[in-house]
C-alpha cells in the first residue's frame, strides 16, 4: 500500500447534453432564458436539434484502478473513449459524479498547450506559478530554475511573456516544468506531438527517467510507438467503461482492434478523396487475419476487397500505399493489371506481405486505378484511410531493444552478414 500514489475507485462522469457550456457566460444566459420561455435554443449547433435537453451522456462509467511508484501507464482507446476525461479528474479540473479519487502526492499535469500558464506572465513568472501550484515554495523553485530552462531550450525567451510563444515554445516549457517540479505522479495528454520529433524523443526519455526515480507516468497518445518505448502497463477504455488492465503490448493489440481498425468494413460509409467513385467503386473489405501483429520477417496480412465497375476495363490494379501514423507515404505496392466488365461486381483476395516494416502504427491507403501503355494513370476509387494496423515489437527480436523508428526508420532490414 505505500507504494501507491494513485486509486481510482468506481468512478463515473455524467455530462448532460444541452444544457450549459455554451463557451460564454452571455451564450448560457440566452440558451437558459430560451427554454424557460418554451423558445428553440439560439446557441445549438446545426445537426444537434434532436438532442432532448435533458440528455445525459457518461463519459466514464464504474472506472477503477490503482497506479504505484514507478509505473508508466498508457491511457488506449479512440477518440470519445473517455481517456482525457479520467486525466481531466485526476488533476482535479473537474469533479467525478461517483466514485472516489484518492491521491498521495503533487500532480503534474500537461494536457492542453498553456495548461496552468498566465498569458500576461513571463516564462519565468509562469514557472514560479506553478511551482506555486504544486505546492513548492519559491526557495524549491528557485534550485530547479536553471534545469527548467536548460531542458526547455527556450532561454532567449524566458522573460517574454508567454502569449507571445508559439505553440511549439509553450509546450516545451510546459513540460520541462512538468517534469522538473518533483510530481509524484505526471500526467501527458498527446500534446506532445506539437513538438519537434527531436525534443518528442526528450521527452519520453525524461519520463522514463521519472518513472525509472519511483514516481508514477500516466501517458495518452495514439502514437503506438511511443506508447510502445515509455510504458509498461496499459489500460484499454472503450465507450467510458475501462474493459482492461494489463501488459501494453494486449492493451496495443485491443486499440489495434478498434474504431477504423475493425476486421470488416463497408465503404459506402468512409469518406472518398475525388476520384470518380460513381464510375468504380470500392464497397467492402474484409480482413482475414487480426489487425495487430508481431514482428515477423514473414508476417503478412491478407485481406478480400469487393468492389463494382459500371465500365469495362482492361488494365485495372489494385493499388496499396502504406503511411505511418502522421500520414507520410513510406512505400507503394500494386497488383497486376486484370480485367473487369461493365456493371461487374469483382471480389478479389489480396495477400500482402509486411517482410521487413518496423514495429509502429501505419495507415493503408488503397485506389483503383487504371494504367495505360504510356504510363498515364487514371484512379477510379480513392480511400485515405481504409484500414489500420500496429505491428508490435519484440524485443528477443532485437537482441533486447526496442525499435525506435525516429533514429532507425520504418524498415528494418535483414540482419548484417559476416563474411
Amino acid at each position: 500500500m505505500s507504494d501507491r500514489v494513485l486509486e481510482i475507485e468506481g468512478v463515473s462522469k455524467e455530462y448532460r447534453l444541452g444544457m450549459i457550456g455554451g463557451g460564454t457566460l452571455h451564450g448560457d444566459l440566452t440558451s437558459w432564458f430560451a427554454r424557460i420561455r418554451g423558445k428553440d435554443d439560439p446557441n445549438v449547433k446545426i445537426g444537434k436539434e434532436h438532442l432532448a435537453h435533458n440528455e445525459k451522456f457518461w463519459a466514464l462509467k464504474d472506472v477503477s484502478f490503482n497506479v504505484n511508484k514507478g509505473d508508466a501507464v498508457a491511457l488506449l482507446g479512440r477518440n470519445g473513449a473517455g481517456k482525457s476525461t479520467m486525466l481531466k479528474l485526476i488533476s482535479r479540473i473537474t469533479a467525478p459524479t461517483e466514485g472516489e479519487i484518492r491521491i498521495r502526492g503533487r500532480v503534474a499535469s500537461l494536457l492542453e498547450i498553456g495548461t496552468g500558464f498566465h498569458p500576461e506572465l513571463s516564462g519565468r513568472d509562469n514557472i514560479y506559478l506553478n511551482g506555486a501550484i504544486l505546492g513548492m515554495s519559491k526557495a524549491e523553485t528557485t534550485r530547479k530554475l536553471k534545469q527548467i530552462i536548460d531542458f526547455s531550450e527556450i532561454e532567449q525567451f524566458i522573460d517574454t511573456p508567454v502569449k507571445r510563444y508559439s505553440s511549439g515554445m509553450y509546450v516545451k516549457l510546459a513540460f520541462a516544468v512538468a517534469a522538473h517540479l518533483d510530481p509524484d505522479v505526471m500526467i501527458c495528454d498527446e500534446v506532445l506531438a506539437v513538438g519537434d520529433l527531436a525534443f518528442q524523443q526528450k521527452c519520453l526519455n525524461k519520463m522514463a527517467e521519472i518513472a525509472r526515480d519511483g514516481r508514477a507516468v500516466l501517458y495518452v497518445s495514439h502514437n503506438m510507438r511511443t506508447v510502445n518505448q515509455l510504458c509498461n502497463r496499459g489500460l484499454y477504455l472503450d465507450a467510458g467503461r475501462l474493459t482492461y488492465d494489463g501488459t501494453v503490448e494486449h492493451a496495443m493489440e485491443l486499440y489495434g482492434g478498434s474504431s477504423a481498425r475493425s476486421v470488416s468494413r463497408n465503404l459506402d460509409e468512409v469518406p472518398r478523396t475525388k476520384d470518380r467513385g460513381d464510375t468504380m467503386r470500392m464497397l467492402s473489405i474484409h480482413f482475414e487475419n487480426t489487425q495487430s501483429l508481431e514482428y515477423d520477417q514473414d508476417s503478412c496480412m491478407e485481406f478480400t476487397l469487393t468492389s463494382v465497375s459500371h465500365i469495362s476495363e482492361p488494365r485495372l490494379r489494385i493499388r496499396l500505399i502504406l503511411q505511418n501514423s502522421i500520414a507520410t507515404p513510406i512505400a507503394m505496392t500494386q497488383t497486376e493489371p486484370f480485367e473487369v466488365a461493365a456493371e461487374e461486381t469483382f471480389t478479389r483476395r489480396i495477400r500482402f506481405p509486411l517482410d521487413g516494416i518496423a514495429p509502429g502504427e501505419y495507415v493503408i491507403k488503397m485506389s483503383l486505378i487504371a494504367g495505360t501503355p504510356r504510363g498515364r494513370s487514371t484512379y477510379y476509387d480513392t480511400i485515405v484511410d481504409i484500414s489500420r494496423f500496429i505491428i508490435i515489437d519484440d524485443a528477443a527480436v532485437n537482441s533486447g531493444f526496442i525499435w525506435n523508428e525516429s533514429i532507425w526508420g520504418e524498415f528494418r532490414l535483414k540482419p548484417l552478414e559476416m563474411l
